[in-house]
């Protein structure tokens, strides 16, 4: 349906008006009346019914022009149907580990080998996307955790700040601790209900650094009802060629899947474990099964804003009105000196 936004606008329709009785003409002097031998030659230019009728039309141009400013000062609007708009979703945090320890090249992505932080970043931007109704925020750690993102219905901000992150970012250490307790604060901070805490804590390598230990943590956030979700990311076998031929070695060998798993079992939740870029999409396929908080709908009336086109016939009849003053005008200054060099 159609509306006015700021309907009391229209109470500015009748102003001219008003001014009009309200203000009384400037008194005209009568001895300063122009006496000419011939009257009739001054007819066309400056009196009889083509200048009243010029007149008039002014009059009714400004009127229009005056109704529709007016009309697009009140925000003419469109108001469509209601549409239904679920807010069922999770509040959901995902931590992911910028150490050193990401930059070992033991994942698949395109054929080629990259970084574990690349086949991160390629995985859980899906993920984010897959996320509609949810809000996400995002804490990346090294040996300091930082909060990127707060928890936002914005899946491309959370997207674009994950795919600008960096290895070292937030240095070369890993402080698994310190991240769960930014966690816990965010949180509590947005002012989340419990049941809707949800952490996904991304990481290949052990606690080692910071000043919260990771099963205090994890102890913290179970008092908490956060349910966190771990994942060890890391190959467990790699061929590499040195001086002595070629051999096979654990790049993972730092892994602390004891810890990682303790994690999960302490706050309700799961350790999983990506040895290459498949299983890791697999993760998180299980992590989409979540089963989300309920909550009641909500809804919007879509709404289009229409106040720009009664401004523009505005504009456009002032310029017209504008042209039409000055062709009328022309004439009579050139017919004006034209007399005044004959006299």
């Amino acid at each position: 349906m159609w509306s006015l936004a700021w309907w009391w606008m229209l109470l500015a329709l009748p102003i001219p008006l008003l001014l009009r009785y309200k203000l009384s003409p400037d008194p005209l002097d009568q001895d300063a009346a122009l006496r000419v031998p011939v009257p009739g030659e001054f007819v066309g230019l400056y009196g009889g019914a083509a200048s009243a009728k010029a007149k008039q039309l002014r009059l009714i141009l400004l009127s229009i022009i005056w109704c529709l400013a007016v009309l697009s000062a009140a925000r003419p609007q469109f108001v469509g149907e209601t549409l239904s708009l679920p807010v069922s979703g999770r509040d959901l945090l995902m931590a992911v580990d910028l150490s050193g320890s990401m930059e070992e090249q033991d994942f698949q992505l395109g054929g080629r080998f990259v970084d574990r932080l690349t086949a991160t970043k390629s995985v859980a931007d899906d993920f984010i996307e897959r996320r509609i109704g949810d809000r996400i925020g995002l804490i990346l750690f090294g040996r300091e955790a930082y909060l990127q993102t707060p928890l936002t219905f914005d899946r491309a901000t959370v997207q674009i700040l994950l795919s600008e992150s960096a290895i070292g970012l937030a240095g070369k250490e890993t402080a698994i601790g310190d991240a769960i307790g930014l966690a816990i604060r965010t949180l509590e901070d947005a002012g989340v209900d419990a049941g809707r805490r949800v952490l996904v804590l991304l990481t290949d390598g052990a606690n080692t650094a910071g000043a919260v230990d990771p099963l205090k943590a994890a102890e913290l956030a179970a008092r908490r009802n956060m349910v966190i979700y771990t994942i060890g990311i890391g190959a467990t076998a790699l061929t590499v060629r040195g001086i002595f031929g070629v051999r096979q070695i654990n790049p993972s060998a730092d892994l602390d899947e004891q810890t990682l798993t303790s994690i999960a079992e302490l706050t309700g939740g799961r350790y999983f474990r990506a040895r290459d870029t498949e299983e890791l999409a697999e993760i998180y396929t299980v992590l989409d099964e979540l089963e989300p908080a309920e909550s009641d709908e909500t809804g919007f009336r879509p709404v289009t804003e229409y106040f720009h086109w009664p401004l523009i016939f505005a504009v456009f009849l002032a310029a017209a009105l504008a042209a039409f003053v000055i062709a009328e005008a022309l004439p009579r200054r050139i017919s004006a000196k034209v007399i005044d060099h004959a006299g």
